[in-house]
């Protein structure tokens, strides 16, 4: 029987230099780049202003860890909450034109009646049974 390795820790992410692992090195990377533009395309005063903020918010995404998973997933999941909440509140009191248009649609034509189907007796029950089972060739007498 062969043997294969089973891989253990794969929660644990891949470590390329030192601590940092390849998410935090591309996001940092990332930052980087984008500073190296800033840095090429403005004057020095609104450079640090914004190394301060994309530094800052680079190095809070690649290392900050919310309730044990990454700051992006935070922001995300935040954000979708944000977007779609959870809460439903019940409004009690309709406004005047919600109560016109409810008694508007009060006033539109009830549905037709549905038929009426007479119960099948049991000496017809047991003809139909007949039918079935002998696959149509049984005709009840009628």
């Amino acid at each position: 029987m062969m043997q294969f390795t089973v891989p253990q820790f794969i929660e644990v992410e891949d470590k390329i230099f030192g601590p940092i692992t390849v998410r935090q090195f591309i996001i940092l990377l990332v930052d980087g780049i984008i500073l190296a533009i800033c840095w090429k395309f403005t004057d020095l005063t609104l450079f640090i202003i914004l190394l301060v903020i994309l530094g800052g918010g680079g190095l809070v995404t690649a290392f900050l860890k919310v309730n044990g998973q990454p700051f992006h997933y935070f922001l995300l999941n935040f954000l979708q909450t944000l977007q779609k909440p959870t809460l439903r509140v019940w409004h009690k009191f309709y406004s005047d034109q919600e109560l016109r248009h409810l008694a508007q649609m009060e006033k539109e034509a009830p549905p037709p009646p549905k038929p009426y189907k007479e119960p099948v007796s049991i000496s017809r029950l047991s003809e139909m049974t007949l039918v079935v089972d002998t696959g149509g060739k049984y005709t009840p007498e009628e």
